[in-house]
C-alpha cells in the first residue's frame, strides 16, 4: 500500500532521456483540469475497491510569481480502513514552465505518518539544488541538502512536464531515465514502453487507444515490473488504467471522470 501514491505518479511520466535545467512548453493540460479514479485490490481471488483519487491543477501563486498547484488526494474506503487505513495528499508548485519550485506528501498508511518535503532553488549553469525534508510520525526530521547537475522532479511535477513530451518516436523496448527527488532521496529512475494498445474501461462502453508503459524497478541486480500503466494516445495524455505489483499483492486503478481538460478527447474511439 505504501507504495500506491508513488507508483499512480512515478508511472506516469513519458518524458525524454536526462533532462537538463530548463524551461519546458505546456501543450497536455491547463488550469481547472481533474481527474477522478476508483482504486481495487485483489483481496484473496476477489476484486474489490477499496478507495478513490483525485487530482486538481489550478493557476496561482508561489513567493509572487505566477505558478501552478497540482495536488492529488487518495482515501481509502471504510471497508479497507479495517484493514489498512490510507489517507494521503500530494501538492507540488511550479511555474508556467513547468520549473518545480516546492513540493510536499503527507500520508497516513497504516499506523505511520510519513511527511516529505522538497524546496528547489536554480543556483545557474543548468544545476538544480534541493533542500529535503524527511520525518517520520513523532522522530526527529532528517534534513538533506542535494546538489544536481541537472533538473530534478518530484512525483507530481514530473508528471505535468512529462505530460507535454511527444512519444510518437518511441518504439517497444524504449527506456526513459529521469531524476526524482520525493524528500528522502535523489534517484533515477527508469520507464520501459511497451508499444500501443486498445483498452476499455470497466463497467463503460468507453474504448480508448492507449501508449503503454510499464515503470521498472531493480533491486539486488535484478528488474522488475512495478506497474503497468494506460495513457490516452492524444494532447491530453492523462492515464486511464494502471496494474500495480505491490509487495502485498496487486492493485488497479481506473479513470472515473475528467473535467477541464485543455484538449479534445480523440483517443476515444467509442
Amino acid at each position: 500500500m505504501k507504495r500506491l501514491l508513488a507508483t499512480l505518479i512515478l508511472t506516469l511520466a513519458i518524458g525524454t532521456a536526462a533532462w537538463a535545467q530548463t524551461a519546458s512548453k505546456n501543450t497536455a493540460f491547463q488550469s481547472g483540469e481533474t481527474l477522478r479514479y476508483d482504486l481495487y485490490f485483489n483481496w484473496k481471488f476477489v476484486w474489490v475497491k477499496a478507495g478513490t483519487a483525485s487530482m486538481n491543477t489550478t493557476r496561482t501563486t508561489y513567493k509572487g510569481k505566477p505558478a501552478y498547484r497540482s495536488y492529488l488526494i487518495t482515501r481509502g474506503s471504510a471497508s479497507a480502513d479495517k484493514f489498512f487505513i490510507m489517507r494521503d495528499t500530494l501538492v507540488s508548485y511550479f511555474s508556467e514552465d513547468i520549473v518545480p519550485y516546492y513540493y510536499r506528501k503527507g500520508a497516513t498508511e497504516g499506523k505511520s505518518y510519513r511527511l516529505n518535503e522538497v524546496w528547489y532553488d536554480y543556483p545557474g549553469n543548468n544545476r538544480c539544488h534541493m533542500k529535503m525534508l524527511y520525518r517520520k510520525n513523532q522522530d526527529e526530521p532528517q534534513l538533506k541538502q542535494v546538489n544536481a547537475p541537472q533538473q530534478a522532479y518530484d512525483m507530481i511535477s514530473m508528471l505535468m512536464r512529462a505530460r507535454s513530451f511527444d512519444p510518437s518516436g518511441y518504439k517497444p523496448g524504449h527506456r526513459i531515465k529521469f531524476l526524482m527527488a520525493d524528500g528522502h532521496n535523489c534517484e533515477y529512475q527508469h520507464i520501459l514502453y511497451r508499444g500501443k494498445k486498445k483498452f476499455r474501461v470497466e463497467n463503460s462502453s468507453t474504448t480508448y487507444r492507449c501508449l503503454v508503459f510499464s515503470f521498472m524497478e531493480t533491486e539486488n541486480g535484478k528488474e522488475k515490473e512495478i506497474v503497468r500503466f494506460y495513457i490516452t494516445d492524444d494532447a491530453n495524455h492523462i492515464p486511464v488504467r494502471l496494474d500495480l505489483n505491490l509487495s502485498f499483492g496487486t492493485a488497479k486503478a481506473y479513470l472515473t471522470g475528467a473535467t477541464g481538460l485543455r484538449n479534445p478527447q480523440t483517443s476515444k474511439v467509442k
